[in-house]
């Protein structure tokens, strides 16, 4: 990836988003035009108005973004272009010298604000009860496309070019040798960022390994020759794929079809872009009834305000657009084999259960972390469960030598 000298250049950031961008959300707030909906049916049809009317409302009246963004702003945080892109990123170094330096990466329909309860207390554990030789250097970018770097204005940002922007943001901070953890797209850009860059990457920590679940359901031979546990995570594995297949892949199907004709609405109804994101909230966490349940309600709206306040419903839909249309053979699949040390931390509520012996096919599994608690964002969700296995994995490669 080459780039000339003024394009390398890293810029200090700061977030400072106009009042009228805030009053105009209010505006639109008030003037929602709500459709009707049918009694008594819960979410089977989609947020249900009540609970979304009430969302809103709290958003209109009660939420704080100043206090959000100065939440931000504690990060470091700057610009650079890469790959003729604008790339945002905050960039927090441990007070431990030796940290290893750590990328972390987000997904759809996340955002940096994913990160905000781990990065703390992976740069300076010590300061939170941890053992200082478990420090990183944090990086947390965001995706092209997304929130504070997007919109992108050309197409073909799909994971593997994604994760050569990594390498190439990690070259000019200084990072020859450094790790990866993500989970849902932000699991696709590691897992490739391992593969491409293995001779780079120490290591990568994945809350989701995308293609490993159970694609069919599995024969009466292959259950046979499982153990009791294995067994029942397949059966498991497959119901959920099934369901998830079945009534789940709606706006994968959207966003990798059509995501323009979907940015017209999402960007022009601050509800109509809370409605599609929350309703992910709910049905990817280990919520029983509403996603607050899981995540803060605040936190969940400093996530949409993101994207409602940069525009990039569009631009962050077409990650899915790029990978159905990949024509040069760079689409993030896990079908092609990483050598990269790799673990997997695995949360009951995630949608897609992946079984271990399809993960050793293509993965270099080192780590295997089954949680009691949890779903698919998991740095939102259980923090604390995240960040002690990111550092046992790390600790783990390290004393391996």
């Amino acid at each position: 990836m080459t780039s000339s000298t003024a394009d390398r250049r890293i810029r200090p950031f700061r977030l400072d988003i106009p009042q009228h961008d805030l009053d105009d959300l209010y505006d639109r707030l008030d003037r929602t035009r709500w459709p009707e909906g049918l009694p008594d049916t819960g979410w089977a049809y989609g947020v249900p108005g009540d609970y979304l009317r009430d969302l809103a409302r709290y958003w209109r009246e009660e939420y704080d973004w100043r206090a959000a963004e100065a939440r931000l702003n504690e990060w470091p945080q700057f610009t650079t272009t890469i790959d003729g892109t604008h790339l945002h990123f905050a960039h927090v170094r441990s007070p431990e010298p030796d940290a290893t330096p750590l990328v972390l990466t987000h997904g759809w329909p996340g955002s940096i604000v994913e990160f905000l309860d781990v990065v703390g207390p992976l740069a300076d554990p010590a300061a939170h009860g941890a053992d200082p030789a478990d420090a990183f250097h944090v990086v947390v970018p965001g995706i092209p496309g997304f929130g504070l770097s997007g919109p992108v204005t050309g197409a073909g940002w799909e994971a593997g070019r994604v994760a050569d922007a990594w390498a190439e943001l990690m070259t000019r901070l200084g990072y020859e040798r450094f790790g990866a953890q993500g989970g849902d797209w932000g699991a696709a850009v590691s897992r490739e960022l391992g593969r491409a860059h293995t001779g780079r990457v120490i290591g990568v920590h994945l809350n989701l390994l995308p293609g490993a679940q159970a694609t069919r359901e599995p024969t009466p031979g292959e259950l046979e020759a499982m153990s009791p546990g294995e067994r029942e995570r397949a059966r498991e594995s497959w119901r959920r794929w099934a369901a998830f297949s079945a009534e789940g892949v709606g706006y994968a199907v959207q966003q990798s079809t059509r995501p323009q004709t979907l940015a017209y609405g999402l960007t022009d109804s601050p509800v109509g872009q809370l409605a599609w994101i929350v309703e992910k909230f709910r049905e990817w966490t280990d919520a029983r009834e509403v996603p607050e349940e899981a995540v803060d309600r605040d936190r969940l709206l400093t996530n949409v305000m993101l994207y409602w306040l940069t525009g990039t419903a569009g631009s962050s839909a077409r990650i899915y657009y790029e990978r159905l249309h990949a024509g040069d053979g760079r689409k993030a699949a896990p079908h092609e084999p990483s050598a990269a040390p790799t673990a997997l931390a695995l949360f009951p509520a995630e949608p897609q259960i992946p079984l271990r012996g399809r993960a050793e096919r293509t993965e270099n599994l080192v780590r295997w972390t089954e949680f009691d608690r949890g779903g698919h964002f998991a740095a939102m969700e259980e923090p604390d469960l995240l960040v002690d296995d990111v550092r046992a994995f790390f600790r783990q490669l390290r004393e391996k030598g």
